[in-house]
């Protein structure tokens, strides 16, 4: 994608200050000065307004970007925009950055026929109107079956709990058959007869109308297919002629999060155990009933195991207090971003170790590759990193078979990078988008590099990042929570979900199976239900990922 904003300011013309009078020299250096100063500028704002652009524009949906905020940022260059201009000559790449990609066949569509574990709902048979006609002229020799793969979409539909009410036979004796006391004494009350029922079966929201298939339902319709409640409703209402409110569905959820609080508890218990965790924030917008008319800018907090499960920790701020809280008692390796909250907390826990992410860190070079080549070799080297790592996970390599290929291969790639950038750092803007990315990478150096010595940690923060991204598309369908505590019932949800997610369960499944058995578990019988337990017991439930 080509700058949408001219990146080349114009030059100054060439003054001869010999040919000037004595007195006018001063005043003119200083304006030549005061203009040099103004073009650096302009060029590095041009190169932010550029930047926001490809943020939008470019396919990089990782930060948010409002459309008012582009033209606000736009207003003052739309003169200056290259309307039909022709792309430049894009820039000759170093030779020898980047390996080879192997040629690719061309991909054409794929028939996978019809499952054959789909329950079969009609079949129908087809005979010849001849052969109806005078079947014993004719023999059959063989049948051509054709699959057709149809949907029935989800219905209402209610049930019913009949409970008798009895008596007992001789407690039904008729008032007449009692023989009279004595006169002037007051007769006596005869006993009310003892009335048998059944009592009702416990279940997740006492006197409600949901049953279970109706919570499954509206979960997966909300936190994992992220459709906002005022569109269910709307639904409902038009296509089943049911009329449930979003404030109704909004306390359904509320109880069900009440439910699965311990679960999510035990959940956190065994990540801190674990001694490797990676660490993630996003934002979202939330309203407050406080100040009517504003919202606010809450975050999720996630932390994930890799090959294990996902929490997700409602804040309404981004402030340290968060992550100090819920790492209170973890000790390990802790992969994070390089925000200023994760080395203030490791200062204060000793017992850390922090991981930066090296992907972070190539973003930048990414986004500074068209303003200086330097930036592509770069990332050319930083490409030989990822080919390792994807050669390892591909050979299915254990901690150490990847801490031994790392210390052959990688380190004398970071070496090289380490003797370069604080020489080429002199030499470039600090504000610049190379000068941002060099500086980044040095301050946090030790930190990117404690992989190489430790096999068990990845090379980048992207699995959190990938147990983030689902919730993206829910931002932009309900735009905004709207309340501080519906932040705390999502993320509970959020995290039973997204732990599915990680270990390939069919959530439908787990939850009908869950929320049937919650009302009448003991508290020792829910590390049973955890989803990696579970699973165990239940792996037709897996979800049978495409080749």
């Amino acid at each position: 994608m080509r700058p949408l904003i001219m990146t080349v300011p114009p030059t100054l013309p060439s003054i001869d200050l010999a040919a000037l009078p004595a007195e006018a020299r001063p005043a003119v250096t200083a304006l030549l000065k005061l203009a040099e100063t103004l073009l650096r500028e302009n060029q590095l704002l041009r190169d932010r307004v550029d930047l926001l652009v490809r943020r939008y524009f470019g396919g990089q949906k990782n930060e948010a970007l409002s459309p008012a905020q582009l033209e606000l940022l736009l207003q003052g260059f739309t003169n200056e925009l290259l309307a039909g201009a022709k792309p430049p000559p894009p820039s000759p790449a170093p030779e020898g950055n980047k390996p080879p990609r192997p040629t690719r066949k061309p991909r054409g569509p794929v028939r996978t026929g019809v499952p054959a574990h789909l329950p079969l709902r009609h079949s129908s048979l087809l005979i010849p109107a001849e052969v109806q006609a005078h079947p014993e002229l004719f023999r059959e020799i063989d049948r051509t079956v054709t699959q057709v793969l149809d949907y029935e979409p989800g219905r209402f539909c209610r049930d019913e709990i009949i409970r008798p009410r009895f008596v007992r036979r001789e407690a039904a004796t008729p008032a007449a058959t009692v023989p009279p006391g004595p006169a002037g004494s007051v007769p006596t009350a005869t006993p009310a007869p003892e009335v048998l029922a059944a009592p009702l079966p416990n279940r997740l929201i006492e006197k409600g109308l949901p049953g279970v298939g109706l919570l499954v339902y509206l979960i997966l319709s909300r936190y994992e297919d992220h459709q906002p409640f005022y569109r269910l409703q709307k639904a409902f209402d038009q296509r089943a002629g049911v009329r449930l409110s979003r404030q109704t569905m909004s306390g359904w959820m509320d109880v069900v999060a009440d439910w699965f609080h311990p679960l999510v508890d035990q959940l956190r218990t065994q990540l801190l155990a674990g001694g490797y965790l990676q660490v993630d924030e996003t934002p979202i917008r939330y309203l407050d009933r406080t100040t009517p008319g504003q919202s606010h800018l809450g975050f999720f907090w996630v932390y994930h195991q890799p090959g294990g499960d996902v929490i997700f920790d409602w804040q309404t701020s981004r402030a340290r207090e968060g992550p100090r809280r819920f790492l209170t008692g973890f000790k390990g390796r802790l992969q994070c971003d390089g925000y200023g909250v994760y080395p203030s907390l490791a200062k204060e826990f000793p017992e850390w170790t922090l991981h930066f992410c090296v992907a972070h860190w190539r973003r930048k070079f990414y986004e500074a590759k068209d303003e200086d080549r330097r930036a592509a070799w770069i990332l050319g080297q930083l490409q030989h990193l990822y080919a390792l790592e994807a050669e390892l996970r591909q050979q299915g390599a254990g901690p150490r078979l990847r801490a031994a290929r790392r210390a052959a291969v990688a380190r004398p790639i970071w070496n090289r990078l380490q003797q370069l950038l604080p020489k080429w750092q002199p030499r470039v803007l600090p504000q610049s988008r190379l000068g941002k990315a060099i500086a980044y990478g040095l301050d946090l150096w030790a930190g990117m590099l404690r992989y190489l010595n430790d096999g068990r940690v990845e090379i980048d923060n992207n699995l959190v990042e990938n147990c983030i991204r689902p919730t993206a598309l829910g931002k932009k369908n309900f735009l905004f929570i709207g309340h501080p505590d519906a932040g705390g019932r999502s993320a509970v949800i959020y995290s039973i979900l997204g732990s599915c997610r990680q270990r390939g369960i069919n959530p439908e499944l787990y939850l009908k199976d869950l929320l049937t058995r919650l009302p009448n578990m003991t508290t020792g019988q829910l590390k049973d239900y955890l989803p990696a337990e579970w699973i165990k017991r239940h792996p037709e439930a897996r979800v049978q990922l495409p080749r």
